[in-house]
């Protein structure tokens, strides 16, 4: 077995991983990466990258039946969902060189294509070689939850992994699961002509707004989904003729649901199963990788678990933002502490919906003392021109105009949430976003006037306008 000592040993070729290592080669230390699967990992092939390849191809499609509002008669699309295929993976492959091996070995990586174990608190096994490292990174991501339902393990179904590998559009898709990918994919192959169902034990999208999510909620359902909240999947199985059921309680009432394809979009479970934590004394439980706020395993410190391991927000936003406080950690020994205060999220529907911060029941169970606003799309003039105007922001503020927590639903809301990102980061009061200048027409200009209604009970109360006269009244 080759021996090899490395400054940093990652684990994982996922976003988080990728970054650990050409940040710290290209800085200077010695890094080995070792993957079992797939460079570039859950987000580039079977995630963020060919759902929204997917979900671009529905909102094109989308548009041919929306172009009668602005004077242009068209018919219904002719979708070709082989060649949808092939645009998605095309997507996949023209980011891939950026994630491959040759990139990662001209920065100086050494890239090993195995499965890692732990053999001690400093030493891999991988492949035929044992790996001693000042610092190990584990960053082997998540995979999809198969939710124990009974018949379920007996029929074929689809998850996050193969569903992208379609060629055929379902004539009936059955989404188990109401978050953020069940709303994705059942938008997506609705607007490309499935039917589709989606089923959820609780309510939708729990952890965004609900007045924004009974937005959506009625979007969804306009374009012809038929959604089940509140409902528990009791069993699945194939009939004879080939088609897939699942039996579903419903306000104590048996419904059947019939379908040709079934999507288990139930969560994220993390991918730490074979790593053999024990053998390194790392603590660990079902959500992932204890660790401190520097990213360090609480009882191993030479270990760093970063992305959805860690146990947290499972972003690849967040990967990446970890893959930096672990670098300013373990390169330059600074105590460098995750922040997740304006760490934002995207569902990426027709209608985005978009956050950032404290949601406003956050706040109620903090007893943070705060104030609520709201801004309709309607009141925006670039929405108008582009029959966008369902959507809107709700915005929580603290004392003295503290930016709380923003949350936007609308078109583009993933583009519109960074200025509230940065103003949560930055600590920044809302008179700094009401006094911007925003571009006319944009909808960007909405969250300076979401920002603006901030002060409109004071300007344009009774002792304002007293004030005014008086000052005129001296006036020469």
């Amino acid at each position: 077995m080759d021996k090899v000592k490395m400054d940093i040993c990652v684990i994982g070729a996922g976003s988080g991983g990728l970054s650990v290592a050409a940040g710290a080669a290209q800085m200077g230390a010695s890094v080995i990466l070792i993957e079992k699967d797939r460079m570039g990992g859950d987000c580039l092939n079977t995630g963020c990258v060919p759902s929204k390849a997917l979900l671009a191809s529905a909102k094109r499609a989308n548009a041919f039946r929306d172009a009668p509002d602005f004077g242009i008669a068209t018919q219904e699309p002719n979708i070709d969902f082989e060649r949808i295929h092939k645009h998605v993976h095309n997507v996949i492959n023209r980011i891939a060189p950026n994630d491959s091996v040759e990139r990662f070995e001209s920065l100086g990586v050494k890239v090993l294509r195995a499965t890692a174990t732990f053999k001690d608190n400093k030493t891999i096994l991988a492949g035929n070689c044992e790996i001693q490292a000042r610092r190990i990174v584990v960053a082997t991501g998540s995979r999809a939850v198969i939710p124990p339902i009974l018949g379920l393990d007996k029929i074929p179904y689809l998850t996050n992994e193969t569903i992208f590998d379609l060629t055929e559009c379902p004539e009936h898709l059955i989404i188990i699961g109401g978050g953020p990918i069940g709303c994705e994919m059942g938008e997506a192959y609705r607007l490309l002509g499935a039917k589709v169902t989606i089923l959820e034990q609780a309510k939708i999208l729990p952890k965004d707004e609900p007045e924004l999510v009974d937005i959506l909620r009625q979007r969804l359902i306009e374009h012809g989904i038929d959604l089940f909240e509140d409902s528990q999947v009791i069993r699945t199985e194939k009939a004879d003729d080939g088609s897939l059921h699942v039996h579903i309680e419903k306000n104590g009432k048996p419904l059947l649901i019939k379908g040709s394809h079934i999507l288990a979009a139930t969560g994220r479970q993390t991918n730490i199963d074979l790593l053999n934590l024990e053998n390194a004394s790392v603590e660990f439980t079902q959500r992932g990788i204890t660790t401190d706020n520097r990213l360090r395993s609480v009882s191993n410190k030479r270990v760093f678990a970063i992305g959805d391991v860690a146990g947290n927000y499972q972003f690849t936003h967040a990967a990446n933002y970890h893959a930096g406080i672990a670098l300013r950690n373990i390169l330059f020994a600074l105590p460098a502490k995750a922040n997740y205060s304006a760490l934002p999220w995207v569902t990426y529907t027709e209608l985005e919906l978009a956050h950032v911060g404290l949601t406003e029941s956050d706040a109620k169970a903090q007893g943070i003392k705060h104030k609520v606003f709201f801004w309709s799309f309607e009141e925006n003039d670039r929405a108008q021109a582009e029959h966008a105007t369902d959507g809107k922001m709700k915005l929580i503020t603290g004392p003295k105009g503290a930016i709380l927590g923003c949350s936007i639903i609308g078109k583009s809301a993933g583009e519109l949430i960074l200025p509230w990102c940065l103003a949560i980061q930055e600590k920044l009061k809302i008179s700094s976003m009401a006094r911007v200048i925003a571009p006319y027409p944009t909808l960007s200009e909405a969250s300076k006037r979401l920002a603006g209604s901030y002060y409109t009970k004071a300007l344009f109360s009774n002792k304002t306008k007293q004030v005014v006269r008086w000052i005129q009244r001296l006036l020469p």
